[in-house]
């Protein structure tokens, strides 16, 4: 396949996510860590469906990814100097934020809380980007089940609960790890949860 076939390919799919995510469906797509199943963040119906699909508690969070600091801002308010390492690390690093606004209020703990990990991979700052609005990304697996590492691993459930899947990093053979997990305490503190 020519360059310009995959980016034409490539640009497809992030029109046909955002297509999809906009009338309030679900995906399954690439990530910087595992693939995920998502949906716009803003949308408690959308939000609710990923639930259902992985048989999951609403009682327990999920996390959201944004490709800005900017989109980042929007949602916890200013952030403090001391967490921009953090933040900028070449880890892949989900943080949990004590507070988060603007977003579906099932995402957040019972706490108020908030992981959100700004995401460095190319395709999902295309979709946030179109998008204009953080998306949700948690493994793709039935709840309690081991998360998936590759595209190939995942089941043919998610597979076929979902609205739409990218043909983009399909065949990547990596296997692939979830984030490591920060959560920032009400004082301020750093707890390394995994």
């Amino acid at each position: 396949m020519s360059i310009e076939e995959e980016d034409f390919e490539f640009n497809q799919d992030v029109r046909n996510v955002v297509d999809i995510l906009r009338s309030g469906g679900i995906v399954l797509y690439p990530t910087d860590t595992v693939w995920g199943i998502g949906c716009d963040a803003t949308s408690e119906s959308a939000v609710d469906k990923i639930f259902k699909l992985k048989k999951r508690e609403d009682s327990k969070a999920m996390l959201v990814l944004v490709n800005s600091r900017e989109m980042l801002r929007e949602i916890v308010g200013e952030i403090s100097p001391v967490y921009e390492d953090l933040i900028s690390s070449d880890t892949p690093t989900t943080i949990i934020y004590p507070h988060a606004k603007g977003i579906a209020s099932i995402l957040k703990s019972t706490d108020g809380s908030l992981g959100i990990r700004l995401c460095k991979d190319r395709f999902v700052d295309a979709v946030c980007k179109s998008l204009n609005s953080p998306i949700v990304s948690t493994s793709a697996n039935i709840s309690g089940e081991t998360t998936p590492k590759s595209f190939n691993g995942i089941s043919e459930y998610i597979k076929e609960g979902v609205d739409y899947i990218p043909f983009y990093r399909r065949n990547d053979s990596d296997n692939s790890a979830p984030s490591r997990i920060l959560k920032i305490e009400r004082d301020g503190a750093i707890t390394v949860l995994r």
